[in-house]
């Protein structure tokens, strides 16, 4: 079992910049696990953000935040990070962090991912 802790959500203006990270409680075998971001808006689906491989070498993104967030991973302190900058109020949403052990390498599907996080909430105003 993973227990995956998000933190580092806020309030931030439009065009602003905020980091959330992701921390692994059972560290043995986070660096296993390829991770993922995904974000959830009220009233509307969950949907894909990023997603990092095992090792790092690998990032996937959405459409909709490439060029403007980075995914990155440090396994030596069990902890994912996601970089946002240039927000927009469209990015306003709870942001979950999730594990995988599907062994594809950036998967996008929340279906394979195997252990979700509580949530952090990121609010972008205009």
């Amino acid at each position: 079992q993973v227990q995956l802790i998000e933190s580092g959500g806020g309030l931030v203006q439009a065009g602003g910049s905020l980091r959330v990270s992701c921390t692994a409680a059972s560290g043995r075998t986070f660096m296993r696990y390829a991770m993922g971001w995904f974000r959830q808006a009220p009233g509307k689906e969950r949907v894909f953000v990023a997603a990092i491989s095992w090792r790092g070498g690998s990032s996937d993104y959405a459409d909709s935040v490439k060029g403007r967030f980075t995914v990155s991973r440090d396994n030596a302190k069990n902890t994912m990070y996601l970089q946002m900058n240039s927000l927009k109020p469209e990015d306003t949403a709870a942001y979950y962090c999730a594990a995988s052990t599907s062994n594809l390498g950036t998967p996008r599907v929340g279906n394979l991912y195997d252990y979700w996080g509580q949530g952090t909430q990121v609010t972008v105003s205009s």
